[in-house]
């Protein structure tokens, strides 16, 4: 009797001692799932010229508790356009733009400009804020050059005499002129007597800077300082738009940088740390999309041919913390032929996939496809995003952690991309029953798109707030309707948030743009429960008078295996219509409404208002990922449309006078006639925490994750074999 005492007494002793140990194996095995602050570094580093740093500094640490209870978070979306060129741009001179940045900015306050055809024009809707972004090669030197030809030219002289003529004949010859000189920029053989002088350059600054100073009205509207720094290697665009944080007292003590210093981006960042080191002020640069860049803008190897180190990481994500998504020449998001399961990956991307910004160099043909893939991974936005993370993971740093935002590109003055009144890139683009079919610079006037803006969240309406907003990354970029979007990604959202959205986003959460937060801490039961991130977003279609209903909202992951490899999936997660998702999850297409003849369509198609709360419930918390959200229209009339549908029997006279010609490749029937406007949102990073568990004995390797009624048949089998008295 005593021995079988004895017995149980050590088989409960060696049941707890065993108990014991198992919590310690589970609590070892729950670490693995409570991931550190998101990434090896979990902040943008801080820019060394700062004199005075707050004690929480939500311009670099967008992680902590910015927006509450201390500092309000943003209540308002600021819709602006962060790439426009006017008569201060030589190529937009030279095809015939003549309005200033004076103008610009009257056009974006709503007001009305008279263009240089003689009428007058008026925004639909007034823009929040505005970017001149006139080209820092030539800056100014257009009027000069047009008004007082140079003389000095040498054996240029007579190629300069020549688009002089051209310039002054205008129309197609002024087009032609113009292309003429973007080729000659881009590879390298620019007249140098057309540039400005040092002190032409400093006036010209000044006279930019000062049409800023004088439009600029905070709270009301915002003009914004900055220029486009143009570097061409060959034709390959990797331009980048800088952007002022400042007033005119900082940003005239220092001109702008050009290629004619280098080509060199890192050079750039040089100039821009230089700049706040010498002003104690602040810029950022946003990358020119870079679906004409073949293959540079998110290239794995610097401008001299070297492996990215984590110092170009570092300052790459440090001075460029967002990328311009889409534009007139076209969308950058991804492309069929490396998204091949996105139905939704062909959007504005045709005649931009055939070469550089002058054609100069094509890209590899589509009978080789692998060579077109590896081209098109390094200048679209989603595989720059996913090769962020394996950077990140070899490199400890993510030189692709960039927002996504929109603007136009116009080159005539007017940030101008309404698809019912498009006015074209160019003046010589202008709207025409012709110019759909025209040969424009090598590519059809139908390959242009009417895009696009930025849309930020930001606290007022101010440089500084704007700014701030952009460099944490709280933004998106549209096509051009100006829908609101919010997304929110943290651990435990639930569809009750939706009510408070903003609020509770903020609280539990992070906005767009920013890491995930540390995941909650793990209870020490078993099974382990998993985290999952959730995410919260939500669509309000545009309120304008033409503002089209929703179609769905997307969201785009895209991650990293244990293998080092990436993918990529698309879930659709709130849609209209009460259409029944494909066992694949998929949702089917909405039907397209638009009737071509008229260029209308149903506008009752679609929801006003979509909102969800979505789990990832395939996330694997030791798997680097990214979240985006990617929200679409219903069908509408493309620009192209409104064109046909207005001129009429002119538009399909040209046409098919176009068919007819041998120089062009047009099948009238194949111009896209309708499009789904989107927006694309910021993404949210995940980074999980690296937990290495060495043991020597067998007593401290973790329990397998096996089912709870085997784990305790494990333990008592254990304790059996151990205690036993056979």
């Amino acid at each position: 009797m005593n021995r079988t005492i004895s017995q149980v007494q050590r088989l409960l002793v060696g049941l707890c001692t065993l108990l014991f140990v198992g919590r310690i194996f589970l609590g070892a095995n729950s670490a693995l799932a409570t991931p550190s602050i998101p990434g090896e570094y979990d902040f943008i580093f801080r820019k060394s010229n700062s004199t005075t740093v707050p004690e929480v500094d939500c311009r670099f640490y967008p992680n902590t508790k910015c927006y509450s209870p201390n500092v309000q978070h943003p209540q308002q979306v600021l819709w602006g356009d962060t790439h426009l060129h006017t008569i201060y741009s030589f190529d937009a001179g030279a095809d015939g733009a003549r309005l200033t940045p004076a103008d610009s900015y009257e056009f974006a306050k709503g007001n009305e400009v008279t263009i240089d055809a003689g009428q007058p024009v008026k925004l639909s809707r007034p823009l929040d804020f505005l970017v001149v972004t006139d080209h820092s090669d030539g800056l100014g030197a257009f009027g000069d050059f047009l008004y007082n030809l140079p003389t000095d030219c040498g054996s240029d002289q007579e190629q300069v005499n020549t688009w002089h003529e051209m310039i002054l004949a205008g129309g197609d010859e002024a087009s032609q002129a113009s292309s003429e000189i973007i080729a000659s920029f881009s590879q390298g053989n620019f007249p140098l007597c057309m540039f400005p002088s040092a002190e032409e350059f400093q006036t010209f600054w000044q006279e930019i800077i000062d049409a800023a100073e004088a439009y600029n009205d905070p709270g009301n509207f915002t003009a914004v300082i900055g220029y486009e720094w143009t570097s061409l290697l060959g034709g390959n665009n990797l331009h980048r738009n800088i952007i002022y944080r400042d007033n005119g007292d900082k940003a005239k003590q220092l001109v702008p940088y050009t290629t004619d210093q280098s080509t060199n981006p890192e050079y750039l960042w040089d100039w821009m740390q230089n700049y706040e080191d010498k002003t104690g002020g602040n810029v950022l640069a946003i990358p020119h999309n870079g679906n004409l860049s073949n293959g540079l803008m998110f290239a794995e190897i610097d401008h001299n041919g070297n492996p990215l180190t984590e110092d170009y990481a570092k300052r790459r994500q440090l001075w460029e913390p967002i990328y311009e998504v889409t534009q007139i020449k076209g969308a950058s998001e991804t492309h069929p032929e490396i998204s091949p399961d996105d139905d939704f990956a062909d959007f504005e991307v045709a005649g931009w996939d055939i070469g550089n910004l002058d054609l100069s160099f094509p890209k590899p043909p589509e009978t080789d496809p692998e060579a077109r893939k590896k081209m098109f991974e390094h200048e679209y936005a989603r595989p720059a995003l996913k090769n962020g993370l394996k950077f990140e993971e070899s490199l400890g740093a993510n030189p692709f952690k960039f927002g996504l935002a929109g603007a136009s590109d116009s080159h005539i003055a007017l940030s101008a991309v309404e698809e019912n009144s498009y006015m074209g890139k160019f003046v010589s683009e202008a709207p025409s029953a012709e110019r759909a079919v025209e040969d424009h610079g090598g590519r059809l006037g139908w390959q242009y798109g009417a895009s696009g803006f930025i849309g930020v969240w930001a606290t007022e309406n101010t440089r500084k707030a704007l700014f701030d907003a952009m460099e944490r990354r709280e933004v998106y970029g549209t096509t051009g309707p100006r829908m609101k979007v919010r997304f929110f990604g943290g651990w435990d959202f639930a569809n009750s948030d939706l009510e408070d959205m903003a609020e509770v986003g903020y609280n539990k959460g992070v906005p767009m743009g920013s890491d995930l937060p540390p995941a909650p801490p793990v209870p020490a039961i078993y099974p382990p429960p998993i985290p999952s991130p959730t995410f919260m977003v939500a669509a309000m279609k545009d309120s304008d008078s033409y503002g089209a209903n929703l179609d769905r909202i997307q969201i785009i992951k895209g991650w990293l295996d244990a293998e080092g490899e990436t993918h990529e999936k698309i879930y659709d997660v709130a849609w209209s219509g009460g259409r029944t998702p494909d066992t694949e999850g998929k949702v089917p297409a909405i039907e397209n409404t638009v009737d071509t003849e008229t260029a209308t369509w149903d506008t009752t198609s679609g929801a006003d208002y979509l909102e969800t709360v979505w789990t990832d419930d395939e996330f694997d918390l030791t798997q680097r990922a990214f979240y985006y959200a990617r929200v679409l229209q219903v069908p509408t009339p493309r620009w192209t449309d409104y064109d046909k549908a207005f001129y009429g029997d002119e538009w399909d006279a040209a046409c098919a006078a176009a068919e007819t010609d041998p120089e062009l490749d047009i099948v009238c029937d194949e111009i896209p006639l309708t499009l789904q406007e989107r927006a694309y949102t910021s993404p949210i990073w995940y980074s999980p925490a690296t937990v290495a568990m060495e043991s020597t004995s067998e007593s401290t390797q973790p329990v397998e994750n096996v089912a709870e009624e085997d784990f305790w048949d494990t333990i008592i089998q254990q304790v059996e074999k151990r205690y036993s008295t056979k």
